[in-house]
This record gives C-alpha cells, structure tokens and sequence, in this order.
C-alpha cells in the first residue's frame, strides 16, 4: 500500500519538473490550495512525471487515456522529458482539452463515449506498440507522484478533494496520514462512495456536468485500499451544487476551473458538508482544463 515515504520519494523526484502551487487564505478558518496552477492544468501532471520517471520507457514513449486531464498531463510529461506520446480520450472529451493535447505534441485518437471505452482500445494499443502504458489512477507511481500535493499545505484538520478514478485522493491519504481526507463526488458518478457501500470497486453508470473529469466507471483498486484502511467518508453533490459552486469561485474569487474541480467547493458551499467551529479546512482545486464562456451564465 502507498505510504507518506513512497510520496516523500516522488517529490524528490519529480523536484524541479512541477510547479509548487500557492495555498491562499479564502475565509476563516479556510484555505484554497490553486493546484489549478500547475503545468498542463491538473494535478495529475505530478503523478504523470513520476510514473514515466519510474517506468524507463522504450522508445515507442508512453500511451494513456484520459477524459482530457490525464491525457494532457502524460503529453506535457513526454514533451519535456523528449518521449512520444499518444493519448486516448472520448469522443465527448471537451474540445478545449483535446486542442491542448495536439499543442502539446501528442498524437491524440478519439474513441468511445465515455472514459472506460478509451481506456480499453489504449490498452489493445499499448499491446500493439509495446509503449508504457500509464494508466491514469491506478498506479502506485502515479498516486505516489498525486501526493505529493498533501506535502505543500499549511497545517489543518480536513482536506476536500474531488473523486473521479481516485488517483488523487489515494494520494493525498498517502501524504496526510494525520489529517481528515474526505472524498467529494457528484452524485451521478460516484464509483467510490457505490465502492465503500458495496464493500468492493464496481462499475457505475457515469454522467452529468463533471462526467469528463470525474467520470470513471469504477474506482481504482489503490484508492479503495486506503479509502477502506481510513475509513473515509464520501460526501456526494448534485450538479446544481457543482455548477453554483463554480460560478461562485469565480465570481467572488476570480478562479476559473473546470466543473469536476468545484465539486470539492460545492459541498461547502450546499451544506453537504459542514466544518466544526474552529476547523481548519482546505479546498483542493485541482483542475483548471475548461472552457471559461459559461462562467457568467
């Protein structure tokens, strides 16, 4: 199981490649940490550096599918290091992220509807090529190099963090063994919270507005794991909740990110979680790989 060393272990590794992104005080007691601000726009480029670190990819680069986020992540990573890649995302992959990977130097294919209809000819292609694949939750070096994250926040007591696959919340379980981790996630895609009830990872049926990001069909093995061993909770949001929350964020704090990253605000913001008297919360907003047109709507 991934641990605080394992996450120690990346960030020097990965030292130097990735931004530190800022932590900033957004209320009492609370505090946003902009990982929105980090180099291909999400979290997951951290993890994406230290998984092909690990990996000592054959000349055939790297191959990953994505909802867009992942994907981008893995062509940054490959472009800087001098690797091929290419990158599997739906055919409902935002257009903004898809554009972004072909800036990148990726060799992108579109496939399928939904994440896991990628993820699927990814890996037939991988067999194919004989390139690394890097998957875009599950891994051990990627939920190491996620992690990494929980080491630049200021002292708390709770960390909200958006769920998709769970790659990140793995990670940040990892890194604050002290600290209450809780999962946040929409109620029309909700693979960890249908896990934790079921007692084992299961496919669900994934959709509404934060289904590009946060849409995996079942939750990853890792984050099952550590989710089970913390017993953590998993506070579920509407997407009336996460579009507000959203808006919110931008209007009384000029952030703009995308919808699966203001799930994490929006169950502050609906209620759907309420902090103590005196406790400290950070918000983790780890995603900022959206179109900006419909911020004022």
């Amino acid at each position: 199981m991934i641990d605080l060393a394992d996450v120690q272990a990346a960030a020097k590794r990965i030292d130097g490649r990735i931004r530190r992104t800022p932590v900033v005080e957004a209320g009492p007691e609370l505090w946003f940490k902009l990982e929105y601000l980090q180099h291909a726009g999400s979290f997951k480029t951290r993890g994406m550096f230290n998984r092909i670190l690990t990996g000592n990819p054959p000349a055939a680069g790297i191959i990953a599918a994505s909802g867009g986020n992942a994907g981008l992540a893995a062509a940054y990573a490959a472009h800087e290091l001098g690797i091929p890649a290419e990158v599997f995302v739906p055919v409902t992959a935002p257009a903004v992220k898809v554009a972004k990977l072909g800036k990148l130097g990726a060799r992108v294919v579109q496939e399928g509807s939904e994440y896991a209809e990628a993820y699927a000819a990814a890996i037939v292609r991988a067999g194919e090529t004989g390139a690394l694949f890097c998957h875009a939750y599950d891994d051990p070096a990627m939920v190491a190099g996620n992690g990494t994250i929980g080491l630049e926040l200021p002292d708390c007591d709770t960390v909200l963090v958006a769920v998709g696959g769970g790659g990140l919340i793995a990670g940040m379980l990892a890194a604050l063994p002290d600290v209450a981790v809780k999962a946040v996630e929409p109620v029309t895609s909700c693979a960890l919270h249908t896990a934790l009830e079921r007692g084992e990872p299961v496919d669900v049926s994934v959709s509404g507005v934060a289904a590009d990001s946060l849409g995996a069909r079942r939750t990853g093995q890792i984050a099952f794991d550590l989710a089970v061993s913390r017993k953590i909770e998993s506070i579920l949001v509407t997407d009336d909740a996460i579009v507000e929350a959203r808006r919110r964020l931008w209007d009384d704090h000029r952030i703009v990110v995308e919808h699966g990253t203001a799930a994490a605000q929006a169950a502050l913001l609906s209620g759907a979680y309420r902090p103590e008297p005196g406790e400290r919360v950070v918000v983790l907003l780890c995603g900022a790989n959206t179109n900006p047109v419909d911020l004022a709507m």
